[in-house]
This record gives C-alpha cells, sequence and structure tokens, in this order.
C-alpha cells in the first residue's frame, strides 16, 4: 500500500515537471519557454547561431532575449522528460540539431515514436542507459532519414543487441550507430538459429514494421 501511494506520489510530480509552458509561450514566445522548460528540468541548450550554452546549474535569465532564435541543441540527460513534456517543443523547434536524452528514466517507446518532430532537421541522438525503451521503439527512429549519430549503448530492454544494431544500420543507412555496453557474441560462437534469425532479419520483425504497441 505504501510503495503504491509513494510510486502514485512519484509519478505525479514528474507529470507536474512536464506540463505544457504555456503561460511563459504567450508571455514570451515559443523559443523562450521550451528553454526555461529545459532549464527547469536541469539541462541545457544552445540556440541556434549562438556559442554560448544555458544550463540549470549555471542560471542565467539572458536567455530570455533570444525570443526570436529556435533551439539548436538539447541536452535533457538525466532529467524526468516524458512524452507529455515534448509538447512544449511541438510545431516550433524545427532546427534542432543535436538532443541528449542519456539516462531518462521516463523515456519510453511511446516518447520515441513522437520524435516524428524533429525529422526534418535532427542530425544526432542519444538515448542511451534509459531503462525503459525496447526494440518496439527503435522502430519509430526511421522517420528521422537524416540522422548522422545515434547513441543506443546500454539499453536494459534489448535482448539481442547484436541484432538490433544490424536492423538500425539498415534502417538508419547514413546514421553512425554506437552501441556500447554489451556483451556481443562474436561469429565463431554465433548458433546456427542465430544466423537464421539474422537472416530473416532483411525483412525487418513486426515490432519495426508496426512500432509500439499499446497497452
Amino acid at each position: 500500500m505504501l510503495l503504491s501511494w509513494t510510486s502514485k506520489y512519484k509519478e505525479r510530480g514528474i507529470q507536474k515537471k512536464n506540463v505544457h509552458f504555456g503561460y511563459t509561450e504567450n508571455l514570451h514566445g515559443p523559443h523562450v519557454a521550451a528553454a526555461y522548460f529545459i532549464l527547469k528540468l536541469n539541462g541545457g541548450f544552445r540556440y541556434c547561431g549562438h556559442s554560448d550554452w544555458f544550463r540549470a546549474d549555471k542560471m542565467n535569465w539572458d536567455f530570455l532575449n533570444y525570443k526570436d532564435s529556435p533551439l539548436e541543441e538539447i541536452d535533457l540527460s538525466y532529467t524526468v522528460i516524458n512524452c507529455q513534456g515534448l509538447e512544449n517543443f511541438e510545431g516550433h523547434q524545427r532546427s534542432l540539431r543535436t538532443l541528449s536524452l542519456r539516462g531518462c528514466p521516463a523515456v519510453d517507446d511511446w516518447f520515441l515514436s513522437r520524435l516524428h518532430i524533429f525529422q526534418d532537421s535532427l542530425q544526432e541522438l542519444d538515448i542511451s542507459h534509459c531503462p525503459k525503451i525496447t526494440i518496439g521503439g527503435l522502430a519509430a527512429l526511421r522517420n528521422l532519414k537524416g540522422l548522422q549519430r545515434l547513441d543506443v549503448s546500454s539499453l536494459p530492454g534489448i535482448s539481442n543487441p547484436g541484432l538490433v544494431v544490424i536492423l538500425l544500420e539498415e534502417m538508419l543507412p547514413n546514421c553512425h550507430v554506437t552501441a556500447s555496453g554489451y556483451e556481443f557474441d562474436s561469429p565463431s560462437n554465433e548458433k546456427e538459429g542465430q544466423r537464421e534469425e539474422m537472416q530473416k532479419s532483411r525483412q525487418p520483425p513486426d515490432a519495426f514494421v508496426n512500432g509500439p504497441q499499446q497497452h
């Protein structure tokens, strides 16, 4: 009973931190609102056309002066960003080039399915160390055709990382995939069944065709 209450309280806190900053958007515009949302989550960002980074640990209110500048790089590593929080970027951040979600506990398959809002600009994506990501969520990354670098290291929800990397490289042929933190079987130790499975992977499995299934 206590654990259930604690879990619900924690979930409520995460949802509260991921609300849409509509009031800030009305006052200062969508770019400043998105920037403020990032800082409130203890993240960091860089505006397009500017070299300086703004970070929560070195709070600088000068970010309010860039209402006409979209975001080019966002670092939300180890924050509680979730699917709901993406509303703060939707429809306005068309210049986002780099997004780091490393170690985010609430980033899941449905979160990845909504990254299509950045499909025209995103080049680098780090989703390493995210505990809720599965092969179904990785399938949704096929929409990010301009992706050049993808880090899928140390994802505990991936059971066959070697096969997954092969499928990702086929799905995103112009993207360099980084996948460390796994124990890969050497070709000499592969079982015949796994070889057959990898041959069949030329036609992606259901998860890679249909994306994550809703529960």
